[in-house]
């Protein structure tokens, strides 16, 4: 659930929290409602969509802000100590401390979990969102769910997995904890209370959270204001200058519409 990796001049901007790791991040000024890029699992704010859209916003003299979870890229804290509540924390503190007004969330996998969970957790500031192949209670329903019972022993007994990525030759660390974690943040189980506008990107060729998650978050959703597109030849990344085309198109589209409309 990562994503390809630009490289940035700049350095990063640190939240320092009490009690809790800081966070880093990058943001530019700029007309609002403004934009707020969710990174997926393992993946980092110098990802190609998350740049990209930064220089759109530029462009287009729209605020953005792109940041990293505890345990990913320059934040403080080890990925595998830490579970979705504590990112929802994250996004919670970048949109309570770093941002102002009205925002719109742009979630890619993991992050389009986030981007739900923070709707509901700051409805008067969330006025809509974007998912890129948004991959909510995936802990559950793609891995837990698809687990041998060897594998749940595993992980159960020694507190952990190692997951072969997907892009390259390394590993990543699913603990049990993230499992368990997750299932207190679990979105399609019920209605999800968010009445602005939601767009919803995901390839049909997806290999890793399949389209009809995201045919499945319209259902949960109470807006009527929900258009998914469906890419055909997409990939779970949705990289491709064509993709990302169409990414700074539709963000563009629901930022201007003004306020949570059904």
């Amino acid at each position: 659930m990562s994503s390809n990796k630009m490289k940035s001049s700049r350095a990063p901007k640190i939240l320092k929290r009490a009690k809790m790791e800081p966070l880093a991040y990058h943001s530019i000024e700029g007309s609002s409602p403004t934009i707020i890029f969710l990174g997926g699992l393992m993946s980092d704010m110098s990802g190609t969509k998350a740049t990209t859209l930064e220089n759109h916003c530029k462009a287009e003299g729209k605020a953005f802000i792109r940041f990293d979870y505890t345990g990913h890229g320059a934040s403080g804290g080890k990925f595998k100590n830490s579970n979705i509540s504590d990112w929802h924390k994250d996004t919670l503190s970048i949109i309570d401390h770093v941002s102002s007004g009205p925002i719109v969330l742009v979630g890619s996998s993991m992050g389009g979990w986030q981007m739900l969970l923070a709707a509901k957790e700051r409805p008067e500031r969330v006025i809509g969102l974007v998912g890129i192949a948004a991959a909510p209670d995936f802990t559950e329903d793609l891995m837990w769910n698809t687990f041998s019972t060897q594998l749940r022993n595993q992980i159960a007994n020694y507190g952990y997995i190692e997951v072969p990525s997907k892009y390259d030759d390394s590993s990543y660390p699913i603990s049990f904890n993230l499992i368990e974690d997750g299932r207190k943040n679990l979105v399609l189980r019920e209605k999800i209370p968010f009445i602005g506008p939601v767009r919803l990107l995901h390839g049909m060729c997806d290999v890793e959270v399949p389209w009809e998650t995201s045919v499945k978050i319209s259902a949960c959703l109470s807006s009527t204001n929900v258009i998914t597109t469906l890419i055909k030849d997409g990939d779970h990344r949705l990289s491709e200058p064509k993709n990302l085309e169409l990414l700074n198109q539709i963000v563009s589209e629901v930022s201007s519409i003004q306020g949570n409309i059904a």
